[in-house]
């Protein structure tokens, strides 16, 4: 046990509960963040019953005043923020002449601009203190525009630039940002052709530990079976 924080954003059933569990199993109090709170309170009890505190915040990513809220109140109830995940996104499956501007936009908004106040909140954050890891999930769709995927393309191609871009500013002050190309279906089954969410978490912890001689940033995951 120790008194450091992360910030989860994003957190379903998926990789954000995995996330979730293990840095939980590692120590780490966990803020968990999503639209609805409720779906989380399960998930609380149970890191809980691990011996480690939990909060569920009802949050916003692409509202900076919701941003900064559930950053101040992460720090003042769990200890210091060591580590920020930012793992939301909108995906939107339509042919380019059938997406809407609304979608676009709200694709964009949720893949990308959440990223960037999660971020730039996050950093406010670790920089007087020169440490800290600011990850960003993403997605096959961060390095191919696949057909009728414009919308998710575009949102997932800019955090990829936004996660670069914070990476060669904050490294030398003591941050660590890394982006994971999560290039696959996250999901369980008998013959390992998907990726594991406990396996993509354990990935995430891993990076985080390493020692800055040996930091990564963009961080490839996808199951043996994978064309790529």
């Amino acid at each position: 046990m120790h008194n450091e924080s992360v910030v989860i954003v994003g957190v379903g059933s998926g990789l954000g509960t995995s996330l979730a569990k293990r840095f939980a199993e590692s120590g780490f109090s966990v803020s968990l963040v999503a639209r609805n709170r409720e779906k989380l309170l399960p998930l609380v009890s149970e890191i809980e019953s691990l011996g480690t505190n939990a909060i569920a915040i009802r949050a916003h990513a692409t509202t900076e005043s919701s941003v900064k809220k559930l950053f101040a109140r992460t720090e003042k109830e769990l200890g210091p923020i060591s580590i920020a995940v930012y793992n939301a996104s909108l995906r939107i499956r339509k042919p380019v002449l059938e997406i809407s501007s609304e979608e676009f936009i709200n694709a964009w908004k949720l893949s990308c601009y959440g990223g960037f106040l999660v971020g730039w909140e996050a950093a406010k954050y670790m920089i007087p203190r020169g440490k800290g890891s600011i990850f960003f999930t993403g997605a096959t769709a961060s390095i191919k525009g696949f057909p009728s995927s414009a919308a998710f393309a575009v949102g997932k191609f800019g955090l990829l630039g936004l996660a670069e871009s914070m990476a060669r500013e904050l490294q030398p002050r003591g941050i660590h940002v890394a982006h994971f190309v999560i290039d696959g279906v996250i999901g369980r089954d008998s013959k390992d052709s998907k990726l594991d969410p406990d396996a993509i978490a354990e990935t995430y912890y891993q990076v985080h530990t390493r020692h800055r001689t040996s930091w990564s940033f963009n961080v490839e995951l996808r199951p043996w079976v994978e064309k790529f």
